[in-house]
This record gives C-alpha cells, structure tokens and sequence, in this order.
C-alpha cells in the first residue's frame, strides 16, 4: 500500500506545486516559516501515519529521541482532545519528516473552495501573512484555489481512486500515539 501511496503523493504534489506557483504572490510561505506547525490539530489518516512513521524511523537517532520527547511532553501537557498543541516533527522551526509530512501539511497555505459558498482561507491570514493582502474582513478579493483541498475530499478523491487507495480512519497526529 505504501508504494502506491508513493506514487499518489508524486502525482497529487505535481498538481498542489501547480497551485502554490497560480497563487505564489498571495503566499508568504517560506524555509522557516513555521507559524501553521507551531499550533494546530493535524489529522492524519492510517496511510499517512504509516508514511509519516517510515520517515520518522529513518531520522538520525538524536532527532528520533527530541520528536519522542516532543511527543511526551504534549501528551503530558494537553488536557483535551481539542487542545492544539505544536507539531512534535517540528525541530528549530523546520519540519524533521518533510518529505513524509501529511496531507493537509502539503495544502496548507492555500485558500480554496470547500463548496461553491465557502472558501477555506489559511489562518496565518490573521498574522499577515498569506492571503492577508487580498483579504478583507475574512473575504478574499481574488479567486482562491477551485478545489476542495480537505483531507477528507482528498482521500475519497478520483486520485486516490485511481491507486485504490485505502487510508483507514483519521486522527489528530497525537491521538496516533500512546
């Protein structure tokens, strides 16, 4: 399964990048950029974690331990399942497990369609940054990507279909773990 997830991460990042390069001059995203991993819910599905979990085992041993302190430390601190918290694969401000990051992480920061009403903006517009200079009052001022870009679309979509694609359930990326 993981290998046809390979091939359908290749494909579906081929037309994402095509989306950061259409709406490049509203985005302020960048190496370093950390503010949509530093609190959020990040779900994840089954095959995503297994991905995520093969990049994991493949970091050096030092990272391995600060992800699993990370890890620890959220566990111990959260007190809800609602509570956001910091991605535990964030390591000085850069994502340890890029390449095997999840779904959502690789759409975050484009604002899309979610329906023909409702247009999903990322929330760093409220920091000034993505979207924020064609913003106003939570209302783009241009066309946003015309493609519902959630999870859940992306999973039950004509692409994951195409590899015959089972994700399993979805769960915040800490409930993954003990």
């Amino acid at each position: 399964m993981l290998k046809k997830y390979k091939q359908f991460l290749r494909e579906f990042d081929k037309k994402i990048n095509k989306y950061f390069e259409s709406q490049s001059e509203y985005l302020c995203c960048k190496e370093g950029c950390s503010g949509c991993c530093e609190i959020g819910d990040y779900p994840f599905t089954q095959l995503e974690m297994m991905y995520l979990m093969e990049g994991f085992r493949s970091l050096p041993q030092n990272l391995q331990i600060e992800v699993r302190n990370n890890l620890l430390n959220i566990k111990k601190s959260r007190v809800s399942t609602h509570l956001y918290y910091k991605c535990p694969f964030l390591i000085n401000n850069r994502c340890s497990v890029y390449e095997h990051r999840g779904i959502t992480c690789r759409t975050f920061g484009l604002a899309y369609l979610v329906d023909k009403n409702t247009v999903k903006i990322p929330e760093c517009v409220h920091e000034g940054l993505c979207y924020s200079k064609v913003s106003d009052n939570g209302m783009l001022t241009v066309e946003p990507v015309k493609e519902n870009l959630s999870l859940l679309e992306i999973v039950n979509g004509k692409l994951a279909k195409k590899y015959k694609l089972e994700f399993g359930m979805s769960r915040s990326l800490i409930d993954w773990f003990p």
